[in-house]
């Protein structure tokens, strides 16, 4: 008789029992220089970003861990002065953008996830990967991210994790189309933040912006739908007065509890 599979369990049971990676050794103050130095720029200089900079920081953001490894990020860097001149225009023409050396746009993906556990699966079956572990990418994701004709099945969901829920704790999310943005833009803005990280450890700033017109954005990309803006972030040198001020934070308990 085939034995059942045990959806609760899945992760566990994914788990291989051979492999083992050693962490490497790593500085605290090299890291923390940087995250502490990364400053949003509103002002560059006309010092030229080399090319191998931003594509080391693009590798940074697609190995940041996304919502099941299906990796809904994409970075699009306008290399071309054309394309550039216009979505400075759609990031309403701020100093950010106006005065950066490069604009690379990030984008969540919400349509690409079919394809990519595809790929996943194919490369478990490869690599012998055990059998829950594939079966996580043909049952479980189907499960999370389809929500069927007129959002029906997102509907079911809602009402069966609300039942099941009564007796346990269950994964709640997504139920809806609005979930599926939360969780892709989620993954988009940890590699949006590799990103940045990356371009400060290498010497040059940026500037995350959320001030643009995201219609317009999709448009000089040649995007439609399943793609969502989640932000464009300029790069270049901090020019004269391109900080603004001292970083500014509000008191550490508001936000930080140890319970």
């Amino acid at each position: 008789m085939k034995k059942k599979l045990d959806l609760t369990n899945i992760l566990e049971d994914a788990r291989p029992d051979n492999y083992h990676e050693l962490a490497l050794e790593c500085s605290w103050d090299e890291y923390f220089k940087v995250i502490s130095s990364r400053r949003s720029i509103r002002v560059f200089d006309q010092t030229p970003v080399p090319a191998s900079v931003i594509r080391n920081a693009i590798d940074a953001g697609l190995i940041a861990p996304t919502s099941s490894n299906l990796q809904q990020t994409e970075f699009y860097w306008a290399r071309s002065p054309e394309r550039k001149a216009a979505l400075v225009k759609a990031c309403l023409s701020q100093p950010a953008a106006a005065t950066s050396q490069e604009l690379v746009v990030i984008v969540a993906r919400t349509n690409t996830w079919m394809r990519n556990s595809a790929a996943i699966i194919t490369q478990l079956r490869e690599s012998g990967a055990p059998k829950s572990a594939i079966s996580y990418y043909e049952k479980l994701v189907p499960l999370a991210y389809r929500n069927g004709p007129l959002g029906l099945l997102g509907l079911f969901k809602r009402v069966y994790f609300f039942v099941k829920g009564l007796a346990g704790p269950v994964p709640r999310e997504p139920k809806s189309f609005a979930d599926i943005r939360v969780w892709t833009h989620k993954s988009a803005a940890l590699a949006s933040e590799n990103f940045m990280l990356a371009i400060r450890a290498q010497g040059f700033d940026t500037c995350p912006m959320e001030g643009f017109d995201s219609k317009r954005v999709k448009k000089i990309l040649g995007l439609g739908c399943g793609a969502e803006i989640c932000m464009v972030v300029s790069v270049g040198k901090r020019g004269q007065g391109g900080v603004y001020g001292p970083r500014l934070r509000l008191p550490r308990e508001w936000f930080a509890f140890e319970i």
